[in-house]
């Protein structure tokens, strides 16, 4: 006797068979903090510079812009510099003129006066043309590198209706050859404008011919401007979707990853795709995801761990190209934004990398280390150099004296948050060598932060020179959450204070002009809450301070500029932003950190 399941039942097994299973997997956590570190781990050692800082009356910009709005960074490295371009507007996204500009750097710390590479189009009406780009740059089979940009017109750059996509060459020596037009829009506003800049096929350079077709040809990589040309209807697309970032898996074939968690593979290029599908349980962000591999043959997926918030930003690996698990914070700051403006999104956000193959260079350091770009509150442009392998712990006492450390860069091993008015870098100074952190900015702070094993019991000793009275320096030490259970801060008011059971406690004048050592210890005991400081082999304290935040654990010595801040806040202009505060200057060294049995 046969047993028949009612079509009720039936139907929703036959459904779920015939799913796609998606290509991507995550199972790392998906409750993140409302925080600007998401209470995520940091990667170790990863380095956030800041590229470019929007000023508006002090402008930093070669062509003198004053934008507020900065946005949607693209990074390469080529013939042993970083080339990075990005998106610059007035006030608000998709303000016209929108135009790109570019910036270069042999180092990834420090970068030239930014240009603009796509000057904006005034159209017949009057208004002018809005700069749009998921893609950035592209290296062609004969060592060629082209820099792209859309133009898009008002009241959106990305509908489908801009004039087309614009290409020059970058030469060798960093100038730039003309702008020609790679692709118009089949449909476009002002179709009988006659357009400033020519067809790339008109070039009288055929070299430049050949890698303008070479790149039309690669249905990949040309796969990324969908978006902007949307409405075509010539049959150029394969896949159509947002801001697509690919990988080359194990197994030889591509994964892709769109906005809002799509995606898909194709084993031939991009000439055919699998159904678009949403990744498994992968946080669902309008923001841009980024994939890539990684020197140690793993797989590195950066994003916006949240449905909604665009921070903190952050990355989770694989072994396989397909479950990706852990997540760990690449940049865990959020300082106020400084200028208010339309679809001023708040966070880090926007990441992309060194596409491969596009160009082959993958950076400086590619065996050790990759490299991010990303805009801040759309008004800053950053990168991060991450360490491969992504980890976010240790083995081991700490001791550095930074005597081997290559002067005017980042502490080796240490997270830097490095703004271009508040950099940390090591210094020759006052007989040594030593991190110094300066801070000019009024709206953010240098920080210096070492990961050391998590543990209880510790014993932490460390060198300042304060080059004055009356700034402020913050020394914390946190657990794997970010809880602070051990705050001490040299204030504006030429005192040293330490928190005990969340009451700062002024403990007298400390000293400018000569080095200090501080040691704290927490007892190995796993009930002890409580640390004792010595400055100078002396307690300033009557007790050992008790814990501010009870911890099971500390993993990090936390050292920066300024005051605590969970996240910073947006949507109105701030005074005096464009203005450097007084110069604050303090230097560490011989920083010794031992877990205690």
């Amino acid at each position: 006797m046969s047993t028949r399941l009612p079509l009720g039942l039936l139907l929703p097994l036959v459904l779920h068979a015939t799913e796609p299973s998606p290509p991507l997997v995550y199972t790392g956590p998906t409750e993140i903090a409302a925080t600007a570190d998401g209470g995520l781990q940091p990667v170790v050692g990863v380095q956030n510079i800041q590229v470019f800082r929007a000023n508006r009356t002090a402008s930093a910009h070669a062509d003198g812009l004053t934008d507020t709005y900065n946005h949607a960074p693209m990074l390469a490295y080529w013939h042993g510099r970083f080339y990075l371009e990005y998106l610059s507007g007035a006030v608000n996204e998709h303000d016209n003129p929108t135009v790109t500009s570019l910036t270069t750097s042999s180092d990834g710390l420090t970068w030239d006066a930014p240009r603009v590479i796509f000057p904006a189009i005034t159209l017949p009406d009057g208004t002018h043309t809005i700069a749009h780009q998921r893609m950035g740059f592209y290296a062609a089979p004969d060592g060629r590198l082209l820099a792209l940009s859309f133009y898009g017109t008002p009241p959106s750059p990305n509908d489908g209706n801009g004039l087309g996509r614009g290409a020059r060459e970058i030469h060798a020596d960093g100038s730039f050859g003309p702008v020609y037009f790679i692709r118009l829009n089949s449909k476009r506003d002002f179709p009988d404008f006659p357009l400033p800049y020519p067809l790339y096929s008109t070039a009288p350079d055929p070299g430049f011919v050949a890698a303008c077709a070479a790149l039309l040809a690669n249905k990949l990589i040309t796969a990324q401007w969908w978006e902007e040309d949307q409405l075509d209807e010539s049959g150029f697309y394969r896949a159509k979707g947002k801001a697509l970032s690919c990988v080359t898996r194990p197994d030889g074939a591509t994964l892709g990853i769109w906005k809002n968690r799509l995606v898909a593979t194709t084993t031939d290029q991009g000439e055919t795709w699998s159904e678009k599908v949403f990744a498994a349980n992968l946080p669902n962000n309008a923001s841009k995801y980024w994939l890539q591999r990684t020197a140690d043959g793993r797989f590195a997926l950066a994003f916006n761990p949240t449905n909604r918030n665009r921070y903190p930003l952050a990355v989770t690996t694989s072994d396989d190209c397909a479950t990706f698990s852990g997540l760990a914070a690449i940049h865990g700051e959020l300082p106020d934004q400084r200028y208010g403006g339309y679809l001023k999104n708040m966070g880090p956000q926007y990441v992309r990398g060194i596409e491969a193959g596009n160009p082959a260079e993958a950076g400086p350091d590619s065996n050790s280390a990759f490299w991010l770009t990303y805009s801040v509150n759309k008004e800053d442009i950053w990168v991060a150099r991450v360490p491969v392998p992504v980890t976010t712990t240790v083995s081991g006492a700490i001791h550095d004296n930074f005597e081997t450390n290559a002067l005017g860069t980042p502490p080796a091993g240490w997270n830097i948050y490095s703004p271009v008015w508040a950099p940390v870098r090591v210094v020759a100074s006052a007989g040594t060598q030593a991190i110094e952190l300066r801070d000019e900015d009024p709206y953010d702070y240098a920080r210096a932060v070492r990961v050391f094993p998590a543990t209880h019991g510790v014993r932490i000793s460390f060198k300042v020179f304060p080059r004055q009275t009356g700034a402020h320096l913050e020394v914390e030490l946190l657990d794997a959450k970010g809880a602070r259970p051990v705050r001490l801060a040299l204030r504006e008011d030429g005192h040293l204070w330490v928190c005990h059971e969340a009451q700062w406690i002024d403990t007298g004048p400390y000293a400018s002009g000569r080095w200090q050592t501080y040691e704290l210890e927490i007892p190995p005991n796993p009930d002890a809450d409580r640390c004792a400081l010595l400055v100078d082999g002396k307690s300033p304290l009557p007790r050992p301070a008790f814990f501010t935040d009870p911890v099971k654990t500390v993993e990090r010595l936390s050292i920066r500029t300024g005051d605590h801040r969970e996240r910073g806040y947006g949507g109105h202009d701030l005074p005096h932003a464009d203005e450097k505060s007084p110069l604050a200057s303090f230097l560490i060294d011989d920083v010794v950190i031992t877990p205690l049995p």
